[in-house]
């Protein structure tokens, strides 16, 4: 097996719709307020890319370092970096200022050891992503809420999130805005 993945990816993104919805085969998740980053590790090396392909890797050393101890040979995590207040609440200022621990809050797995997944469902990839974690608190798994959308859309709204990002378990990666992952 060789260290390195052979692609890039530009970040799937959630196509923003004007109210909440339950729909079967679906799963719903906090809507993050932070950096967009696509984690490549590579043997040994890690590089921490925002959406916009500049690199954080510098920028939160931490977070790299985490990635870079994980027992897998190549790896790429999608998610945000984020930084919590005291109530559990992702804050974009927060993490502007660099106020508070960094985290890598984790919602996609797209390669792992050799295996694109980008063609597999959802259902799939998200089983591999919680696996590749290990027990870093720098790395969380992306936090699930209700099963049933409303009923999560109002527990987004309870807690204070930022939003609601629905996601349909039987989705492929697309590497561009999809009606696969809705935001509310």
């Amino acid at each position: 097996m060789t260290n390195q993945i052979p692609f890039r990816v530009k970040p799937m993104l959630a196509t923003l719709v004007p109210q909440p919805f339950d729909k079967p085969n679906w799963v719903y998740e906090e809507k993050y307020d932070g950096d967009r980053v696509l984690a490549y590790k590579e043997g040994g090396q890690v590089r921490l890319l925002s959406r916009s392909g500049k690199d954080l890797t510098a920028r939160f050393p931490r977070i790299a370092e985490a990635i870079r101890v994980l027992p897998t040979v190549t790896l790429l995590l999608d998610g945000e970096i984020v930084i919590f207040d005291a109530n559990r609440i992702s804050r974009f200022q927060l993490l502007q200022q660099l106020k508070g621990e960094p985290g890598f809050a984790v919602f996609d797995c797209l390669f792992r050891n050799g295996r694109d997944l980008r063609k597999e469902p959802l259902s799939t990839r998200r089983p591999f992503m919680e696996k590749s974690l290990g027990e870093s608190k720098l790395l969380l798994p992306s936090h699930r809420l209700a099963s049933n959308g409303n009923k999560a859309f109002h527990m987004a709204q309870r807690r204070g999130y930022e939003g609601l990002v629905g996601k349909d378990l039987s989705s492929p990666y697309v590497e561009s805005r999809s009606a696969y992952w809705l935001k509310v």
